[in-house]
């Protein structure tokens, strides 16, 4: 993890927003489970961001644009006449038959 804050104010202690905190019988710390990712500065209050997450996002993203692109066309399979689109596999989900572009 590596937290900056999103203006850029220099500040290095940030607040966790979403985390479980387990105490014991006295109230004193056990231990802690982040639930979801967001982070406040606590320097100036704004969003805090985490870089380290930024390598997977990107990923991530990229996967998704190359499987939206693999779409080639849309077309009637000769078979059972559904509209379907073409893509790596070349075949239709429906009936299982080749497909030609």
């Amino acid at each position: 993890m590596l937290l900056v804050c999103s203006r850029r104010c220099g500040g290095s202690l940030f607040r966790t927003l979403f985390a479980e905190v387990e105490v014991d019988a006295s109230g004193a710390y056990q231990d802690h489970r982040v639930t979801q990712p967001g982070y406040v500065c606590l320097n100036c209050g704004a969003p805090a961001v985490d870089l380290a997450a930024v390598p997977g996002e990107l990923e991530a993203e990229a996967r998704e644009s190359e499987a939206a692109n693999s779409v080639l066309a849309e077309v009637l399979c000769p078979v059972c006449e559904t509209k379907v689109q073409l893509d790596v596999s070349m075949e239709c989900p429906n009936c299982g038959s080749p497909l030609e572009v």
